[in-house]
C-alpha cells in the first residue's frame, strides 16, 4: 500500500537537493513528481505528468456514468417513440449506451485536461508565489522516515499532508 506525501519547497535549489536525498534513500525517480507555476524553470527535476497536473481522472469518473446514463435514456426514448424498426430494441439500447459511454468519457476528459487537479487546490496560492509542490509516492511503512528526512534536514520544507489513497493512474 502506498501513500502520497506533499511538500511545499521554496525554490528549485531545495527541490533538487530533496530529490537527490530521496534518490539516496532509495525512492525511485518515477515516484517523485514536481509541479510549479509556468514561470518557474524546473530544469531536470521530474515533472508531474498530465494525469497528475490535470483533473482528467476526475473527469473520466464523471463522464463515464453520465454518458452511460444518457445513452440509456436516449435508447429507451427511441424504443418508446418507435424511432427504430421492431426487433432491434435491445441492440438500439446497447448501441446508445456504448455511444453515450464513449462520448461522455471523451467530452469529460477533453474538458478536464485543461482543469488543474482538484487535489492540488490547497497549493494554488503557494504555486502562484513561485514555490514548488514536491509529491512523493512511497510505501506506507516509510511515511514517517521520509517525512523526517525532508523536514528535519530542511526546515524550510513545508509538509502539507499525506494522501491516503493514491490514484491508480498517476
Amino acid at each position: 500500500m502506498k501513500r502520497r506525501l506533499y511538500f511545499i519547497l521554496p525554490d528549485t535549489r531545495l527541490a533538487r537537493t530533496v530529490h537527490n536525498e530521496l534518490l539516496l534513500a532509495r525512492i525511485p525517480e518515477n515516484r517523485m513528481h514536481v509541479i510549479a507555476d509556468g514561470h518557474v524553470d524546473l530544469e531536470d527535476l521530474p515533472e508531474a505528468s498530465l494525469w497528475q497536473r490535470s483533473d482528467i481522472s476526475h473527469g473520466l469518473q464523471l463522464g463515464l456514468p453520465v454518458g452511460g446514463l444518457t445513452g440509456v435514456v436516449v435508447g429507451v426514448l427511441a424504443v418508446l417513440f418507435g424511432w427504430i424498426a421492431p426487433g432491434y430494441e435491445a441492440k438500439t439500447i446497447m448501441a446508445t449506451v456504448l455511444a453515450g459511454l464513449f462520448v461522455g468519457t471523451w467530452a469529460a476528459s477533453m474538458i478536464a485536461v485543461n482543469v488543474p487537479n482538484t487535489r492540488h487546490r490547497a497549493f494554488e496560492a503557494d504555486l502562484r508565489e513561485g514555490h514548488i509542490l514536491f509529491i512523493v509516492d512511497i510505501p506506507v511503512q516509510r511515511v514517517d522516515e521520509i517525512t523526517e528526512l525532508v523536514t528535519h534536514h530542511h526546515p524550510e520544507a513545508d509538509m502539507r499532508g499525506v494522501e491516503p489513497n493514491i490514484p491508480v493512474f498517476p
